[in-house]
């Protein structure tokens, strides 16, 4: 039996990556993420989560750009993988995702009880 660690790491070994331009963060909003994945991630204050809220950022990005980008969610690491989800900038990686595994993303998202970043 699979438990949701063993589901996210192959799911992510499977999410081609590309390179961002530096400095940006137009992705980088409020998102949800399964419980498993935000136990990897820094605690945040209720006021650090406050004051992204209001600004439509994600509680970790920092001024250089994602703070936990080794662990980001499988959400942040689908943008711009995806015809569905694409770069604002036009970034992409040369293969883009298989669409089998972007919808196995989207059935682990659904199915597993998503918290907010």
């Amino acid at each position: 039996m699979y438990t949701n660690r063993d589901i996210i790491a192959r799911l992510r070994e499977n999410i081609p990556s590309f390179e961002c331009v530096p400095g940006c963060h137009d992705c980088c909003g409020p998102v949800t993420t399964s419980s498993e994945e935000m136990s990897r991630l820094p605690v945040k204050t209720e006021a650090e989560h406050q004051a992204k809220l209001e600004d439509f950022t994600c509680v970790h990005l920092g001024p250089d750009g994602c703070t936990v980008y080794a662990e980001r969610p499988l959400i942040c690491r689908l943008f711009g993988t995806t015809p569905n989800m694409p770069c604002p900038n036009g970034k992409r990686p040369d293969v883009m995702i298989d669409s089998d595994i972007e919808g196995q993303i989207h059935h682990y998202i659904a199915n597993t009880r998503q918290v907010l970043v």
